[in-house]
């Protein structure tokens, strides 16, 4: 009896199209009894215990160290993460603690201590945060395996060409797959900026995550197709739908082929107006993914996320020589470092910030800054010191007046004039621009223009704060809208104001990145797009398949339209009027 085709859609985490057999795979789950131990056996416990994790971290630093020779150190450092957990003195600190305490088997406690770190972070806003779940269990899940002495599955022995399904892949398990027999996957859960979605980009394979139901609807050696674009995965596919993907995966062999030829090409409308097509990054080794993508510099580099997984405040040496490293690989472009971002949805274990009711509204970010200017003023020693190497420019989180701009930029010409005393040099003519992405700003962003060099509109929090929508509550996911009058409104001001004060203006959120609203921006004026490197090659063909007049015309019809909905489906149908061989990228 033929089994019925089942449709299902998830997140699309790295773009193209496999049609293969499934191969459901299945971690081991560890079932810990709950296991009484004498006041003896403690000492032997605890060293059981210290043995796993040396044990663990040996096995992670070898699969490290396999996957920067293999992929690059860009992805190696992706088991730096891991190594913070198994250093993580808190954790251990707790174990031992509790080992002592009560009596239990170390197997029983850590499982135990496990649990309650990833409840903590599961319960996070921060989709980031959410998403470094897998990092925890991935080491917990090694550690239970050293400490009772499991066997593990690895994917690295597989015989034959296979589309694996789970329901979480860690990056270890990613890693022992081979793209030889691992032509796509698929998870139950995981999101856009998982380790799942990074690794499947690297390795190039097709990957759809967060699927929900997926492991319970498929069995294995099931005809499957992963649609990695589209996020979507059909089991069991009729003729008709076989046929259809067969089709689809030819055009995006093709698309994909032609994006590649024109990588180098400049980024320029048909009638000859030259738009910025930069990246977002995090750390250092993401440079190499700016350069290989097509991109004129960095657009936005996130450097909370240098801040986070450390003991410690990162000196101003180590900050110097991490932004003169970025500064000096992406010479002659220019790179804009976005100054410490923490509080809301990100938070340092190093310094004690409040609990707080409405943390996306309250001290974070720039108010954050000018509370420490301890803190605030190593960050800014160590760009400027790096401006020396490079074109670097600064830019200020959360921005809502002009008194916090003033503060900012006091204190930035305290630091110079400390520079100047010690001789140190740096570009006395440095860029200082503003994020605008709270709606204050967008509104007086005529008078904050007159005392930056530029903006970078900060969509993911301006839409946020504009609807009144929190972006990681699903219950109200569909209300957040980025084509919604209101914010292409607030959008169409910030760039007329800042035109008209002679500065130019850049977007760094998701909204930069999302094809269907790349022809309207431009439209609209917008000067810089900063986006993921992988979105790069496909932004530029779009921009280099209009005029300007075009994206005029086409954004100010837009901007009419009296729904999100609206200006959606409209600005679907002229991208595809625009770019046929984009039509696959945006049904």
């Amino acid at each position: 009896m033929k089994k019925k085709e089942i449709v299902l859609k998830g997140i699309p985490a790295s773009p193209g199209i496999t049609i293969g057999k499934a191969f459901l795979f299945g971690r081991e789950q560890y079932t810990i009894p709950r296991r009484n131990i004498k006041e003896d056996y403690i000492q032997n416990e605890i060293k059981r215990f210290k043995d796993a994790l040396v044990q663990t971290k040996n096995e992670i630093m070898e699969i490290k160290k396999r996957i920067s020779e293999e992929m690059g150190i860009e992805h190696g450092q992706i088991f730096s993460a891991h190594l913070l957990v198994i250093d993580d003195s808190m954790l251990i600190e707790e174990v031992i603690t509790r080992l002592k305490r009560e009596k239990l088997s170390i197997e029983y406690i850590f499982q135990d201590v496990l649990r309650k770190y990833i409840k903590v972070f599961s319960e996070m806003d921060d989709e980031y945060l959410k998403e470094r779940i897998s990092d925890i269990n991935d080491v917990g899940r090694r550690i239970l395996k050293n400490l009772i002495g499991a066997k593990e599955d690895v994917l690295s022995n597989l015989k034959e060409k296979v589309v694996v399904v789970a329901y979480d892949l860690s990056p270890s398990d990613t890693a022992t797959m081979h793209k030889k027999n691992v032509t796509a996957f698929a998870t139950d859960i995981g999101g856009r900026t998982s380790h799942t979605a990074i690794m499947a980009k690297s390795l190039e394979i097709p990957a759809v995550v967060g699927l929900e139901s997926l492991t319970k609807a498929v069995e294995s050696g099931d005809e499957i197709i992963i649609d990695g674009t589209r996020g979507m995965v059909i089991i069991n596919p009729l003729p008709k739908t076989l046929k259809k993907y067969e089709t689809d995966r030819e055009r995006f062999v093709a698309f994909e082929k032609h994006l590649l030829e024109a990588k180098n090409l400049p980024c320029i409308t048909l009638d000859g107006r030259k738009v910025e097509l930069a990246a977002n990054i995090e750390v250092p080794e993401d440079v190499t993914s700016v350069i290989s993508h097509g991109a004129s510099g960095i657009g936005l580099y996130r450097t909370e996320y240098f801040y986070m997984n450390r003991k410690e405040l990162p000196t101003e040496e180590i900050q110097y020589r991490a932004y003169s490293i970025v500064a000096k690989k992406i010479k002659p472009e220019s790179v804009i470092i976005r100054t410490l971002d923490i509080g809301g949805d990100k938070f340092l274990s190093q310094l004690e910030v409040p609990q707080q009711m409405n943390p996306f509204l309250g001290w974070r970010a720039i108010r954050f800054c000018l509370a420490r200017p301890d803190i605030f003023k190593v960050q800014l020693r160590a760009i400027l010191r790096a401006s020396a190497h490079g074109k670097l420019k600064v830019m200020y989180p959360m921005i809502s007046g002009l008194e916090e701009l003033r503060q900012a930029n006091a204190i930035l010409e305290e630091v110079k004039k400390d520079l100047r005393k010690d001789s140190v040099p740096f570009d006395e003519e440095m860029e200082v621009g503003a994020m605008i992405e709270v709606p204050s700003a967008a509104i007086t962003s005529d008078i904050l223009a007159k005392e930056v060099d530029f903006f970078s509109i900060g969509t993911n929090d301006l839409i946020q704060y504009s609807l009144a929508v929190d972006r990681v509550n699903e219950k109200i996911a569909y209300l957040y809208e980025p084509a919604h009058p209101a914010v292409l409104r607030l959008i169409k001001t910030v760039i007329e104001n800042g035109h008209n004060a002679g500065i130019w203006i850049g977007m760094c959120g998701e909204m930069a990145g999302d094809i269907s609203m790349t022809i309207i921006l431009l439209g609209l004026g917008l000067d810089e797009f900063s986006t993921s490197p992988i979105a790069i090659p496909e932004i530029k063909r779009i921009i280099r398949s209009v005029t300007v007049r075009q994206a005029k015309e086409i954004a100010h019809e837009a901007i009419t339209l009296p729904t999100g909905k609206e200006v959606e489906k409209f600005a679907r149908k002229k991208l595809k009027e625009i770019v046929p061989d984009l039509a696959i990228e945006v049904e």
